[in-house]
């Protein structure tokens, strides 16, 4: 109902001012241009109110410091479904959402049988139509090679692991993916570093042990002792209790077990490392329920497992920030850099390389200077004569490791002792194909996983931290006579067309013009009804700026840092320079090229990680 989508707007409002994050599911929604019986007039569909949840979210981001994050989810069965899977193909719509399908296994079922599929309105369970699933499912590979979205979530699965299905199913997760949730639960989450677990070329498993049943009495008490932003929240996190007893630091320990992170001796190591805290974290509470009481909504008749104090017990969540204080690889994910370089103060440089890696390769005796430089240049360990062939396997990093090895790491730990899901990306390298993502999804659902985030480098507006060999580097060419060479235009250029509003809410049209290369040459402004007078100074203003940037293209500055200048040059987010340079991002971001970013509070390199970008440097996190 109406009253029912602005209340959830109330209060997904209240629950960012807090700095929380929130899932919607738009299933329920009736699809656009159905009868609406109570006014006789046609529903707008899903992404309309999912545009007033972006906006509302937004609003609130310009009150606080950060914005606040969403997730959206759409059944894969909707009828607006393709809509949907096309609604980020324009990066500057939705900007703080994260939108994921609901693929059910009969869906799954059906494209690898080259079915049709129905598509059910749910405000009356009628069929509407049906659709090839197969070209739904590849519209949906389309879009995600494209710049990482949607992400997939396969629903069946998550609903056969439910604790509690006597208060219904689950339709959405958390902003990362890693907790599917009932309305209004919330998430209650805590990690272990298990680098500190390792003695001696072995877990401490004792010592582990001890420590896991600490955590859950921990975590337990913090459900008592939180102040909730709404009654609806505090009402059902206290009637199920549920906790995210999470990991970090896995990549750390498999490096002091001397197993590859790609391997599956590695995988088997950290399937048993998982299966042992769901174990312990089970039995502690089992035990706090024998002292303070099961969760209240538990019923022996319909759950099968021993009355506990807490629903669900295990996740595995992003760690960004309290990775980066332990110092150790965040959440499940391996290690995205071994040697990197930092600039500080007076363009002072230095390298900072991992302490696993400077402490074997002191202990080797392979440790040099020139070797680090050559690492952190090149972004990997392999390939390099100097370090052992062991340690080079042990040592790779998230792009040295093949997006199947990922998926497998993320089933076996799926499998293995984790209640709710895993927030994980699977990092593609910019030559990946449709091919691979199609792969990677079908691994992934038939691995158990219960959602999957793939990312191909370079494909997203804000570029995730990438190693760019020094041939690729983009400047302006200049000749011998030291003037820079104006390209010449060809006849004829590719167009794609923006719609855009301004401050005051006025339409303007930007077109950018780009050769066969998808490199952009020309960018023009067009407003309707040119001969408005309100809008001439505008028009004037627009044209010439847009000229400014063709001009700059047909000389050959690098885009990236031609959007630098806009950006400083915003006093506001609808202001000329920033729709502008939010466009050509776009734009950059969803052709071969990319686009690359830094990140807004500290100026590092931003990376994809845990289905979040972040910054590795100060923590920032767009999902925080």
């Amino acid at each position: 109902s109406m009253d029912g989508i602005f209340t959830s707007i109330r209060n997904g409002a209240l629950v960012h001012k807090t700095g929380g994050g929130t899932g919607y599911s738009f299933s329920r929604l009736r699809p656009k241009n159905s009868a609406v019986q109570s006014t006789q007039g046609v529903a707008s569909g899903p992404l309309s109110f999912a545009a007033v949840f972006d906006a509302a979210t937004e609003t609130i981001k310009q009150g606080g410091k950060r914005r606040g994050a969403n997730m959206g989810v759409l059944r894969v069965d909707h009828p607006d479904i393709l809509d949907f899977i096309h609604a980020k193909e324009d990066q500057t719509r939705f900007t703080n959402f994260n939108f994921s399908v609901a693929i059910t296994d009969q869906f799954m079922d059906a494209v690898r049988n080259d079915r049709e599929y129905d598509l059910v309105d749910p405000s009356n369970g009628t069929v509407v139509k049906s659709l090839r699933a197969l070209k739904v499912f590849e519209e949906i590979v389309d879009l995600a090679w494209h710049n990482g979205e949607p992400g997939v979530l396969f629903i069946d699965a998550a609903n056969r692991a439910n604790s509690t299905p006597q208060l219904g199913q689950f339709e959405a997760t958390n902003p990362c993916g890693e907790q599917w949730l009932l309305p209004y639960e919330s998430c209650n989450l805590g990690s272990l570093n298990l680098e500190k677990y390792v003695n001696d070329g072995a877990v401490n498993w004792d010592r582990l042990g001890k420590t896991v049943h600490l955590a859950v009495r921990f975590l337990d008490n913090v459900i008592d002792c939180n102040r909730f932003p709404i009654p609806e929240i505090a009402e059902m996190t206290q009637k199920t209790r549920k906790v995210g007893l999470g990991i970090m630091g896995l990549h750390d320990m498999l490096i002091q077990l001397e197993l590859p992170y790609a391997s599956e001796e590695g995988r088997q190591a950290s399937a048993g490392v998982m299966q042992f805290i769901r174990r312990e974290a089970e039995m502690a509470s089992v035990q706090l329920a024998e002292v303070k009481g099961h969760f209240p909504a538990y019923d022996k008749h319909q759950n099968d497992y021993p009355a506990r104090r807490n629903a669900a017990l295990t996740s595995i969540q992003p760690t960004g920030t309290v990775s980066m204080i332990a110092d150790c690889a965040s959440g499940c994910e391996p290690y995205f850099s071994i040697v990197t370089e930092k600039n500080v103060m007076d363009d002072d440089r230095f390298l900072m390389a991992n302490k696993h890696f400077e402490m074997v390769a002191r202990e080797d005796n392979f440790y040099s200077d020139a070797l680090m430089e050559k690492v952190a240049e090149s972004g990997t360990v392999i390939g390099h004569s100097e370090i052992p062939e062991k340690w080079q396997e042990i040592f790779r990093t998230a792009q040295d490791i093949t997006p199947e090895e990922h998926i497998k790491m993320q089933g076996a730990l799926q499998n293995s002792g984790v209640d709710s899901s895993i927030s994980k990306t699977i990092n593609l390298p910019s030559t990946a194909t449709k091919d691979d993502v199609r792969f990677a999804y079908m691994l992934g659902f038939d691995l158990g996983c219960k959602g999957l985030t793939v990312y191909r480098d370079g494909s997203r507006e804000h570029q995730v931290l990438s190693t760019v060999s020094k041939d690729q580097e983009s400047t302006a060419l200049v000749s011998s006579q030291g003037i820079v060479q104006k390209k010449k235009l060809p006849d004829v250029l590719s167009a794609k067309r923006y719609r855009l509003k301004d401050a005051n809410r006025n339409t303007i049209y930007l077109i950018v013009c780009f050769d066969d290369d998808e490199n952009p040459m020309e960018v023009f402004a067009k407003f309707p009804f040119d001969n408005r007078v309100d809008l001439k100074d505008k028009s004037t203003m627009w044209t010439t700026t847009c000229r400014l940037v063709s001009l700059a293209l047909r000389y050959q500055i690098p885009m990236d840092e031609i959007i630098k200048q806009l950006d400083r040059s915003s006093g506001h987010m609808l202001d000329l320079p920033a729709q502008l340079g939010k466009l050509l991002k776009s734009f950059m971001a969803g052709t071969q090229h990319g686009f690359a970013s830094t990140c807004p509070e500290c100026s590092g390199k931003l990376i994809f990680e845990e289905g979040c970008e972040i910054c590795r440097d100060c923590g920032y996190s767009k999902c925080s």
